[in-house]
């Protein structure tokens, strides 16, 4: 787990990934990073922009390979991709991109026929199958991404960040969606900047400049940081202070109360910044 000067502990159940270290030139994407992905549940990875999820993605789907450590995948047939951008052609209708999404995976015809139609059905997307893609609406675009990445039934199913842009009712239907490949036994990896997403996973990596940050349960990443969060109605000038909802909040490593302050039980979003705070004292200060 995350906790000040030590290393979140390393779970590598299921497919995922063992130590790896993913370096490009002189920069390192990924620093001895762990992550057990099990079959039935979802697992998130959440981070800030370029806090390497989408190369963590990468490299467990197999389009990058580790500067060390070691993957593990099922055979490529049985993974399924959806990058940020969707994966879908603009010019081929619903019906064309699930069908040559069958055919690059080897479905019979016969069996793409019956998975289409299903597909279809369960995104809500057979009255839109002769429309082109590039005519959707964004949430409508995401759902078929998602289609086209499971059309063959994959046991791992890997999304970067599907939800991103979408209203919120295309969002609940995706993790509609999530939901119910997790429930019928698909493990599922999935890359998201939102919390509230994450809060929903069975298991959160939290990743930071490259590095874990934090690994476990939301439960368990939001009590894993030492000392207390207290709530204040004024300003206080103190590093480890933020505001949130228009109130200021501050972490006590200690547990010692700010005068006028208020003891409050941490959400996982507190959890997130609480962990980044003991993680840079954690860390030797750089000379100016």
């Amino acid at each position: 787990m995350a906790s000040r000067g030590r290393q979140p502990e390393d779970r590598t159940t299921g497919w995922g990934l063992d130590r790896v270290t993913v370096r490009f030139g002189r920069l390192t994407a990924l620093e001895r990073v762990s992550l057990g992905v099990g079959a039935g549940a979802v697992t998130a990875v959440i981070g800030a922009d370029a806090a390497g999820k989408t190369t963590l993605l990468r490299v467990l789907v197999g389009a990058v390979r580790p500067s060390e450590g070691r993957v593990r995948r099922p055979e490529k047939r049985q993974v399924g991709y959806m990058s940020a951008g969707s994966g879908t052609y603009g010019d081929l209708t619903v019906d064309e991109n699930l069908a040559f999404a069958a055919r690059a995976y080897g479905l019979s015809r016969g069996v793409a026929r019956s998975r289409i139609g299903e597909l279809l059905d369960r995104t809500d997307l057979m009255a839109a199958r002769r429309r082109l893609a590039g005519l959707l609406s964004g949430g409508m675009r995401q759902k078929l991404a998602l289609a086209v990445a499971i059309v063959h039934e994959p046991e791992l199913v890997v999304l970067d960040e599907p939800t991103t842009g979408v209203d919120p009712v295309s969002r609940a239907e995706l993790w509609r969606l999530i939901a119910e490949l997790a429930a019928a036994g698909t493990a599922v990896l999935m890359a998201t900047t939102y919390v509230d997403e994450a809060e929903r996973a069975g298991s959160v990596l939290v990743l930071l400049r490259g590095r874990p940050l934090a690994l476990g349960t939301p439960e368990e990443i939001r009590r894993a940081v030492p000392g207390e969060l207290y709530e204040l109605g004024g300003r206080i000038d103190d590093w480890r202070a933020w505001r949130r909802a228009g109130r200021w909040r501050v972490w006590s490593p200690d547990g010692r109360a700010p005068e006028g302050a208020r003891l409050i039980e941490p959400d996982l979003e507190d959890g997130l910044v609480m962990a980044q705070l003991a993680y840079e004292a954690s860390q030797p200060e750089v000379a100016a």
